[in-house]
């Protein structure tokens, strides 16, 4: 008797554990698809703002009639656009693939902004194979230009690189608007919620008078 008990309650412990794993598994799917969508939905709000900005810089290299960097200015533009659109097939990405498709997005705002938006990237080869969430950068770089005067009295160098700490920082100075940008925070909610989804971590954002940072923590 003590044997058949002990079976019936092996059993029913058992089937409570499966039962659990198997909401385990449904929450972590809800989550992937959640996820998923997220990220589906910020590669859709950032294609059309971000093309008809990138046709305007175009716009400017043709009527300038300056052939060479047109065509290198297309080509920059397919990369950051495959890049984008094939960002719903993956979740995280190793600093290299990010800091390549950077490359290829400041060579486009550095035409746009006629050298008046600069960049200083610094990146060790050592960290080159961490990982971050696909298109982290996109969104940081898009509130620099969303929320700053960018001319010749207000020229804007955006610093990105890896601390000690192995987090990548985005740091610019801040040149408000005297008007503020029409935003609901979208781009950098998703971003937080995709590193707590993926990372399992936090972003941290410090904000000055004078300057706005962004650390996002890296996975090996």
């Amino acid at each position: 008797a003590i044997v058949f008990l002990l079976c019936v309650l092996l059993g029913q412990i058992l089937a409570m554990y499966s039962e659990q794993r198997k909401k385990e598994q449904e929450i972590e799917q809800l989550k992937v698809e959640n996820l998923q969508s997220r990220c589906e939905a910020l590669a859709n709000q950032i294609n059309p703002h971000f093309f008809f900005n990138s046709l305007g810089g175009l716009s400017s290299l043709v009527r300038e009639d300056d052939k060479e960097r047109t065509l290198e200015y297309v080509n920059k533009l397919s990369a950051v656009f495959r890049y984008i659109l094939q960002s719903d097939k993956k979740g995280l990405v190793t600093l290299d693939e990010e800091f390549d498709f950077l490359e290829s997005y400041r060579y486009l705002l550095e035409v746009r902004y006629a050298n008046k938006l600069s960049f200083d990237i610094s990146i060790d080869s050592k960290n080159r194979k961490l990982k971050l969430p696909v298109l982290s950068l996109l969104p940081l770089i898009e509130n620099v230009v969303k929320h700053n005067v960018i001319d010749s009295e207000n020229r804007m160098v955006v610093s990105v690189f890896v601390n000690e700490k192995s987090e990548v920082v985005v740091s610019n100075p801040i040149h408000k608007k005297l008007e503020e940008s029409l935003s609901n925070g979208i781009g950098l909610t998703n971003l937080k919620n995709r590193f707590i989804l993926l990372m399992d971590s936090h972003i941290r954002i410090e904000k000055t008078e004078e300057t706005f940072r962004v650390y996002m923590p890296l996975k090996k």
